[in-house]
């Protein structure tokens, strides 16, 4: 089977509309097939209902010690974004690769199949291997059964080089995020009757006030010499959509919000959800005591461990002598760096790209980004081939 070019890559993946709420597998399938047209062995992971899978596969030695690629294969909908190109084809205009994906994170991906390929093709002495997960974009779920499903059928890797968009800089830490769908249950009424009926609005707004107050409060705290890394430099609490009610004059049965935390590194996430459920259950008492059907249920949704930043770290020192720079930064969105930290590789995030393009219509990869990659993967097999 012929080699593509990253770009050629890149294109095919492209097509392939694997928006998180569909399948991925027609791009499994594309990718398995191209894998194994080069002797490349891939092993899937499936989810529950096999609708998806995760892939990963290593090449070279088989020996522990490999450098991992990693990424994932869903991507944002389009739906009601104003496009002025197909989303869905790869075009090249003005210096800039628009497509959706192309940013986030099919550029990098696209390397990353490529650099498999390649150093396959010129024999690496040190191993390396490809991690492609599903469900990043709706809470990195896809990635942790993807990880233990590595462990034991392919050697243990120790760098793991995640590709989000940072413009090819070195990244060592990043927030830790968690995700609560919360459904408020209260009992309708007319309205002129309010103190015997209760408004599952009214009630939850006292849970997103507490979110706010929570907010202000952290906000006002010196910050620590890891928090202050960060922009902002502190924890946040967020609430962005919010459903219910029936009526203007009928006391609200139900109201459905979901609250996202984003917590910094030295900062326990169990402590903010320990805070937040005795804060419903506190709520759900008073409630009760006006309607007893009434209630909050907690469900959680997502679940991503902050990247630590590592004191010598094998990933930060790779990352340091491909892009020859001295300086490394952090960011406030989640990735799948915290679980492989967690799992007890080394970590960091570094790929093409600026993430203020990610999800937006018209989502672009600059040329030059993609361009800065394909060098950076070219020294990298340089290194491996030592």
């Amino acid at each position: 089977m012929q080699a593509l070019t990253a770009r050629g890559i890149l294109d095919r993946l492209v097509a392939f509309p694997t928006v998180s709420r569909d399948s991925n597998l027609d791009l499994i399938d594309w990718l398995e097939g191209y894998l194994a047209g080069h002797g490349i062995s891939a092993h899937r992971h499936w989810n529950e209902d096999r609708s998806k899978a995760a892939l990963f596969a290593h090449v070279g030695r088989w020996a522990e010690g490999a450098v991992v690629l990693s990424g994932h294969s869903d991507v944002v909908p389009v739906d009601g974004q104003a496009w002025t190109s197909d989303p869905w084809t790869v075009t090249e205009r003005d210096g800039r690769l628009y497509g959706r994906g192309t940013c986030d994170m099919k550029g990098y991906v696209a390397l990353a199949i490529w650099a498999l390929v390649e150093g396959h093709r010129r024999g690496v002495l040190r191993p390396l291997q490809l991690a492609l997960s599903y469900d990043e974009e709706v809470g990195c779920t896809g990635a942790p059964p993807m990880i233990a499903a590595m462990q034991g059928v392919l050697p243990k890797g120790e760098v793991v080089l995640v590709g989000e968009p940072s413009r090819m800089r070195l990244i060592t830490g990043h927030k830790g995020g968690a995700g609560y769908h919360v459904h408020v249950r209260g009992f309708e009424l007319h309205s002129s009757l309010l103190p015997y009926g209760v408004s599952a609005i009214m009630e939850g707004a006292r849970l997103i006030g507490w979110a706010n107050a929570m907010n202000a409060e952290l906000s006002t705290r010196a910050p620590s010499a890891v928090a202050a890394m960060f922009d902002p430099p502190f924890s946040t609490l967020h609430v962005g959509m919010i459903s219910g009610g029936t009526a203007h004059n009928i006391t609200a049965a139900d109201c459905r919000f979901a609250l996202e935390m984003r917590v910094v590194p030295d900062q326990e996430m169990a402590t903010f959800d320990a805070a937040f459920t005795a804060e419903a259950a506190r709520l759900a008492v008073a409630m009760q005591a006006v309607r007893p059907e009434a209630g909050v249920t907690l469900t959680p949704f997502f679940g991503v461990p902050a990247l630590r930043p590592e004191s010598g770290g094998a990933a930060e020192a790779l990352v340091r002598r491909l892009t020859g720079g001295n300086s490394a930064g952090v960011v406030s969105y989640g990735t799948e760096a915290g679980h492989f930290q967690q799992a007890g590789y080394s970590a960091v995030v570094c790929g093409p790209g600026d993430i203020q393009q990610a999800h937006q219509p018209d989502e672009f990869l600059e040329v030059s980004e993609f361009t800065a990659g394909q060098a950076f993967m070219e020294r990298l097999l340089a290194e491996l081939q030592g």
